[in-house]
């Protein structure tokens, strides 16, 4: 969950096994985010995208585990950020967001 999503968060995401399943929630996508995500599914294992106006934080679900993040994913490695693991489970959030 990011909204701030680019064509780099879909490189990060090509690098996962082909077996991980990837959904990005945004606030808003972009046609450019479009052609970059029709492109990248082309050639990679598929990332789902969904428009979800209700989220302004950052988080990022493996399998049941939340982390919260404190900037966008677009920046990882650039600068110093953290990631906290939240004691919610991912089911929970969920819920909150669809």
């Amino acid at each position: 969950m990011d909204n701030y999503v680019d064509e780099t968060i879909l490189t990060l995401l090509s690098k996962r096994d082909a077996d991980v399943e990837a959904t990005i929630y945004t606030a808003n996508i972009s046609a450019q985010l479009q052609l970059d995500l029709t492109r990248h599914n082309a050639q990679y294992p598929p990332i789902a995208i969904h428009e979800r106006a209700n989220i302004h934080d950052r988080f990022l679900l493996i399998d049941n585990d939340i982390y919260h993040i404190g900037a966008s994913l677009k920046d990882l490695g650039k600068k110093l950020f953290a990631f906290t693991k939240m004691e919610m489970r991912a089911e929970e959030l969920m819920g909150k967001i669809k």
